[in-house]
């Protein structure tokens, strides 16, 4: 039961990481529904005493890398979310913050893959470089040389001064 737990107590930080990487909701929804039941049926594989977090992720990311490759055979493109969610939000304070959001969110989905998949992981869900590096299968000068690329891009996206 242990395992379960654990597994309930990522759920947060599982459907954040997999709407960053489909960059839509509801494909996010669908990855981390798709990567849980992996994970349940091959919980043999995991070894107790290492990280769950990261063979998740790991999980999630080679599911989700099979699914673009999947889609481009079937020469499928990606919806973009339509605009306006938060319309009819009386709060002032909350469209603002849905704004600035939704802003980010954009931004995001402008940067290349390998510099959206480091932010996610570093920035948003605060990993450690060396585990995320680990989990992206990539040595630690090139996550931090994605990850100085990509925060630059968000500035320059977002018009802030670097």
């Amino acid at each position: 039961m242990a395992f379960e737990s654990e597994l309930l107590a990522l759920l947060p930080r599982l459907r954040r990481f997999a709407a960053s990487l489909s960059r839509n909701a509801a494909d996010g929804d669908d990855l981390c529904q798709a990567a849980l039941e992996r994970a349940l049926k091959s919980r043999h594989l995991w070894e107790e005493g290492t990280r769950l977090d990261s063979w998740m992720y790991r999980i999630m990311r080679n599911m989700w890398i099979d699914e673009v490759r999947a889609r481009q055979r079937r020469a499928k493109t990606f919806v973009v979310e339509e605009a306006g969610e938060n319309v009819g939000d009386p709060g002032d304070h909350r469209m603002e913050a849905a704004a600035e959001l939704s802003m980010v969110e954009r931004a995001l989905d402008r940067l290349p893959d390998e510099q959206r998949e480091v932010i996610a992981l570093v920035m948003i869900e605060g990993l450690a470089y060396k585990d995320a590096a680990e989990i992206l299968d990539i040595p630690m000068g090139t996550l931090t040389s994605r990850l100085v690329r990509g925060r630059s891009a968000l500035l320059v996206e977002l018009g802030e001064a670097a």
